[in-house]
């Protein structure tokens, strides 16, 4: 435990990096930094020239992707069928009709106009083909990163450190992170902000090999037609979600899996959310209000004291 950690926090996927090694050295934080930003060029739908805006110019025409990419599709269908179409990555064209049509810092900048919502088409007709690594989408429908990126971002950022010699090490984007391996000294200890004030922490949770996300709709806000809007979308209309859910933290195998289950459980509100948590064997902590607080499945077995936290 005496190893020394090195830490590195940078700009990405429209949020914050922090990438933190026990047992590395710098060029590993420097590969980490590279790779975070090969993925976000790759992945990201505000960017042009990515693969998946190319994908999502392509509707009913089959693309051969990078093996980054079609995993990202991939995981990103398999999170639909996990949460029986709670998660929905076809989403796409209903964020852009809400009004989020580019990166949020424009989106609260130019607060657009929007379009009449829309439900997202679902997922049953994209069609994958392993063997030759194509996506196609039917016509109508668009792909959309943002509820599993940053998470499977750092899966595969933290896997290729631990291969490349880190002892441990933790990746966070946004929030939204994963940690395995050798841990610093007390542990990797992630705080759960309170979500009705920054200055203070719910919860801290003390995790070994797990992935973590939190969503919440009191962020990422703006308005359209002097109408409030988020960017959690309920996929059967298209709507911000307002079912009385106002944040959501998730902690799972894997940081991917933890990024669509927040999302799942907003759209299906808190008791069948924690229902849902509790069937997958994963852990939940959902806000319905500073005094509706619920754990779904092992939650508090993670829980260290708020002071504790490092």
């Amino acid at each position: 435990m005496g190893s020394r950690l090195l830490t590195d926090t940078f700009p990405a996927m429209g949020s914050t990096c922090e990438v933190a090694l026990v047992g590395g050295d710098e060029a590993l934080l420097a590969r980490a930094r590279s790779r975070v930003e090969y993925l976000e060029s790759r992945w990201s739908r505000f960017r042009e020239d990515s693969e998946i805006s190319r994908l999502n110019r392509r509707p009913g025409k089959a693309m051969k992707l990078s093996v980054d990419g079609y995993l990202l599709v991939d995981r990103a269908l398999e999170g639909w069928r996990l949460t029986q179409g709670r998660y929905d990555p076809s989403v796409l064209r209903a964020m852009e009709a809400a009004g989020y049509d580019r990166s949020f810092e424009k989106v609260a900048q130019v607060q657009p106009a929007g379009d009449e919502a829309q439900p997202a088409p679902g997922c049953l007709g994209i069609v994958l083909d392993s063997r030759h690594r194509k996506v196609t989408l039917p016509l109508g429908v668009g792909f959309d990163p943002g509820g599993i990126g940053k998470g499977l971002a750092a899966d595969l950022v933290l896997e290729e450190l631990l291969q490349d010699g880190a002892a441990g090490a933790c990746v966070s984007l946004g929030g939204d992170g994963r940690m395995a391996g050798e841990p610093p000294e007390g542990g990797w200890r992630v705080g759960i902000g309170n979500p009705y004030d920054e200055s203070q922490l719910l919860a801290v949770a003390v995790l070994a090999d797990h992935g973590i996300a939190t969503s919440s709709r009191l962020i990422r806000r703006w308005s359209t037609g002097g109408m409030a809007k988020h960017h959690l979308l309920d996929p059967r209309t298209g709507e911000s979600i307002d079912n009385g859910m106002d944040a959501a933290t998730v902690i799972a195998p894997y940081a991917w899996m933890a990024e669509i289950l927040t999302k799942a459980v907003f759209v299906a509100g808190a008791r069948e959310g924690a229902e849902l948590l509790r069937g997958l064997g994963v852990a939940g902590l959902l806000i319905e209000g500073p005094d509706a607080v619920r754990t779904a499945g092992p939650f508090r077995s993670f829980l260290a004291p708020v002071d504790a936290a490092a």
